[in-house]
């Protein structure tokens, strides 16, 4: 059985070797029931594209899908 920290590892890693990089900024933490994704992104898109990209690592553990989208602000 997949330790919550394995899945985090996984996930994290997911995201980090995506190909948009709004997504290698996200979070990942967990517990022994859910993985938890937060951050911010640029578009609902991407949110959802987030989930997608750690669905397949996740197991048995519920997703919790945190992440805000904000309009990107010029610095």
């Amino acid at each position: 059985m997949t330790s919550s920290a394995q899945v985090v590892t996984q996930a994290s890693f997911a995201l980090k070797k995506s190909s948009h990089p709004a997504l290698r900024g996200l979070s990942v933490e967990g517990s022994d029931s859910a993985l938890v994704i937060s951050g911010r992104v640029t578009s609902y898109y991407l949110k959802q594209l987030a989930q997608e990209t750690i669905m397949p690592v996740r197991g048995a553990l519920r997703l919790v899908n945190k992440v805000n989208v904000e309009a990107s602000v010029a610095g």
